[in-house]
């Protein structure tokens, strides 16, 4: 089986939606599926403008076309809303072809904190956005309900997973000042970061990654390190040398590096908020609390190998699994690969 995914983030971004759709590739191998990307690698790309690390892609339907039968897919995912997404999306819609969605980025908590905008308005244009697709893929209980109950039909749950043998317990020491508190992920807007960097904390606050908004925390915070993007092994070393891994943030829909912190044996400390609720819930590895100083010090007394044990529930194989059998559950094979004539492109 052959699976197109079409995404408008993709490498060299670093971010959620990008390590998931690697990683579900990866994992769909052991499956007998293949998976390939059409990406904005293909295309003439900008710079976006309050956040010019990421490349905006500027698709044309003619090309869309003739990457996509070049692929032959027997099905294909849409995996983001942007240009990309909208174009492959017009596509099948065109040649009346069955297709898949995901829901990885709460666009209207993300555009609110950067623009006016109300977030009906955007919610609406979500919901006009996935309306066609056979499935609607939300990586927890929680978010599947929330789309439900905001008018997504056709919502499917797909769990996400975590690497054991790259995120574990090992022991690093990074020389800092301890307690070390960790915060790894795209140093962006709508990311919370200062409401960890303003906490009165112990030891040392390290930041890893980066993004539009980390000049200014620098300068802002001079006391924090801030280490940049980390990847691979240098950045599980920095996940097990750290003491607690606080997630500030109140925008996300899974949080990836949650569960690459609890694989490496870090509690974590964040917001009783969607993310982090849906992904700890009541589980003894992770402190949250509307006070972050105090989920802070909470999660120093946790233990890390509950953490470890608790991440280990969470496969990528599991994640590969879900994703295929949501496909093929709901019939969004393409006409073609049971027997028809696939549609062609004509220039």
């Amino acid at each position: 089986m052959r699976i197109l995914v079409a995404t408008d983030a993709w490498h060299p971004q670093v971010n959620g939606v990008v390590r998931t759709l690697t990683k579900l590739a990866d994992a769909a191998k052991s499956l007998d599926v293949e998976f390939s990307f059409l990406t904005p690698q293909s295309f003439r790309t900008f710079a976006m403008p309050s956040y010019r690390d990421v490349r905006v892609a500027m698709p044309r339907p003619g090309r869309i076309a003739k990457l996509i039968e070049e692929a032959r897919p027997d099905s294909i995912h849409i995996a983001t809303e942007g240009p990309i997404g909208l174009m492959v999306r017009r596509y099948c819609r065109q040649r009346k072809l069955p297709f898949t969605t995901s829901f990885h980025t709460r666009f209207p908590e993300y555009v609110r904190a950067r623009v006016p905008v109300p977030g009906s308005l955007i919610w609406r244009a979500l919901r006009r956005f996935h309306s066609p697709s056979r499935a609607v893929m939300a990586a927890t209980p929680a978010l599947a309900s929330e789309l439900t109950e905001r008018g997504f039909d056709n919502v499917v749950l797909w769990p996400r997973g975590v690497d054991p043998h790259l995120f574990h317990p090992r022991a690093i020491d990074l020389c800092l000042p301890a307690p070390v508190f960790l915060s790894v992920g795209r140093v962006a807007v709508e990311k919370n970061l200062e409401a960890f960097l303003d906490l009165d904390l112990p030891g040392t606050k390290v930041i890893v990654g980066d993004g539009p908004a980390r000049v200014a925390l620098e300068e802002a915070y001079p006391d924090a390190i801030f280490l940049g993007e980390k990847h691979g092994e240098e950045l599980a070393d920095i996940y097990a040398a750290a003491d607690v891994f606080v997630f500030p943030s109140k925008t996300d829909t899974f949080g990836l590096v949650l569960l690459e912190a609890l694989a490496s044996g870090l509690p974590v400390a964040a917001f009783p908020v969607k993310g982090p609720r849906d992904v700890i819930g009541d589980a003894p590895v992770g402190a949250l609390d509307h006070d972050l100083r105090s989920a802070c010090f909470a999660a120093l007394d946790i233990c890390r190998q509950d953490c470890v044990e608790f991440a280990a529930n969470y496969t990528w194989e599991a994640s590969a699994r879900a994703f295929i059998d949501s496909i093929l559950a709901v019939g969004a094979v393409l006409p073609g690969r049971n027997g028809a004539e696939p549609a062609r492109f004509v220039a």
